[in-house]
């Protein structure tokens, strides 16, 4: 499988947009990304919500604390923290999608 960096991601769009006629410099497309994802991470810190339509939406949940187990020493229990967790739900659209590529994933194996 392979991995997407935000600067390919750029570049992707860059090159839909200019095929729509809509020149933007990669750099621009860069800027717009960052910004976005600056965006939803500083309303996921004021504890909201975010949603898009057909993509999905990213909230924070609290995880509760817990007793786990140290691998490198199986008896020892460690106490793991409550903490704020992000958590993402895909909205129908991406689940629709996504739910027909278990062959492809298969097939890279």
């Amino acid at each position: 499988m392979a991995t997407i960096t935000k600067r390919e991601l750029a570049l992707k769009i860059t090159d839909q947009l200019g095929v729509k006629g809509i020149e933007l410099t990669q750099q621009d497309v860069l800027e717009v990304l960052q910004t976005l994802i600056d965006e939803i991470t500083e309303s996921l810190a004021q504890g909201d919500t975010v949603v898009m339509r057909n993509f999905g939406a990213f909230q924070v949940r609290e995880m509760k604390a817990k007793i786990g187990r140290n691998p490198k020493n199986p008896s020892k229990d460690v106490k793991i923290p409550a903490r704020a967790a992000v958590k993402f739900k895909p909205g129908k659209e991406m689940k629709e999608k996504v739910a027909t590529t278990l062959k492809i994933i298969r097939q890279r194996k």
